[in-house]
């Protein structure tokens, strides 16, 4: 008997497994995503064919998909009601993406402000393999592939988002066929929270990044050295708010709004060191990350609840996406073996 079809509306959205997940990814996309997990049939992608500039270091993206994996249960998303699926465990991925590439200017994928970041960053550690170059396609695909509607995004994606849609309108056009809906874009709650380091990007590698996955010590040390406001050379000189990495984590992770607005208050006077408002930030942190902490430890402690949620939204997934294969082929008229 066939599974009774899910009526809600769906999400596609994911992340590169290219290390634990961090505090930017969480207000970023993970925070919307547990919000929205009831209201729509949701599927949570760890895209591992997109990590090909970490070819050199492959066990890193292997154990990357453990960690993501863990991490999302960690912060509540629900396998019983979402769906957890590995990329390359959906080969139909690859097809959609290569059909869709038929249709798309390379010039359209170098126009994207986010992928001319990206090579750029590339070139100055190694060359750029070509693969890299089709990953804006393969997101396309991703979202395509279960006709989702919405696609929970950093603000740094909304151009992947446009390229999407166009590409949506593009076949639906010239096959004369509705197969695919233009999804919309939904940035979460801060569009980019910086790194300690006041830079714009997040990561392992600049060591501006606090984890999930970090514990008390690590986080009051790593709150200990973050970058505020350079032109404040004493506790009682007057200190700029806006701009500062510390009160932009206050803000996000800090529930305490009149702690927060006093802090803003007394720093701008010149009436607050920068020791206080670290600590009180650090002890707000640690209370964000205590239940996460929490689930995070059960679930290590059980590898195969993690496979498993793995191994069952893949396989949901691929059910979906060979269905999705079969309406495309139609359409394209490309059913050669019947």
């Amino acid at each position: 008997m066939a599974a009774t079809p899910d009526p809600r509306k769906r999400i596609l959205t994911g992340v590169r497994p290219t290390g634990a997940l961090h505090l930017g990814h969480y207000v970023g996309a993970l925070e919307n995503w547990i919000r929205l997990q009831r209201e729509y049939e949701c599927f949570f992608l760890i895209a591992d064919y997109q990590v090909s500039d970490y070819a050199d270091d492959f066990q890193r993206v292997r154990d990357s998909i453990f960690e993501v994996a863990l991490d999302w249960l960690a912060v509540g998303l629900d396998p019983e009601g979402s769906h957890f699926l590995i990329e390359s465990g959906v080969p139909e991925h690859a097809e959609l993406t290569q059909w869709l590439s038929w249709w798309v200017p390379l010039g359209m994928l170098e126009r994207n402000p986010t992928l001319k970041a990206e090579m750029a960053d590339l070139e100055l550690r190694h060359s750029v393999p070509v693969a890299f170059f089709n990953y804006p396609m393969m997101q396309v695909a991703n979202i395509l592939m279960p006709k989702a509607h919405l696609v929970p995004v950093g603000e740094d994606q909304l151009p992947h988002i446009e390229l999407t849609r166009e590409v949506a309108r593009r076949f639906n056009r010239m096959f004369e066929r509705q197969v695919f809906p233009e999804p919309e874009p939904l940035v979460g709650r801060i569009a980019r929270l910086v790194g300690t380091d006041g830079d714009a990007k997040m990561s392992k590698s600049k060591n501006n990044a606090i984890f999930l996955g970090d514990d008390k010590e690590t986080v009051l040390l790593k709150v200990r050295g973050m970058y505020t406001d350079p032109t404040r050379l004493r506790a009682t000189d007057p200190g700029h708010v806006e701009g500062n990495p510390v009160f932009m984590y206050h803000d996000a992770f800090n529930p305490n709004e009149d702690e927060v607005n006093d802090l803003k208050e007394r720093y701008v006077l010149g009436k607050v060191g920068d020791v206080e408002v670290k600590t009180k930030l650090a002890a707000a942190l640690n209370a964000f990350l205590d239940p996460i902490r929490e689930r995070r430890s059960y679930y290590e402690a059980r590898p195969d609840l993690v496979r498993e949620a793995l191994h069952a939204g893949t396989s949901h997934a691929r059910t979906v996406a060979q269905a999705t294969m079969a309406e495309v082929r139609d359409a394209m008229r490309i059913n050669y073996l019947g």
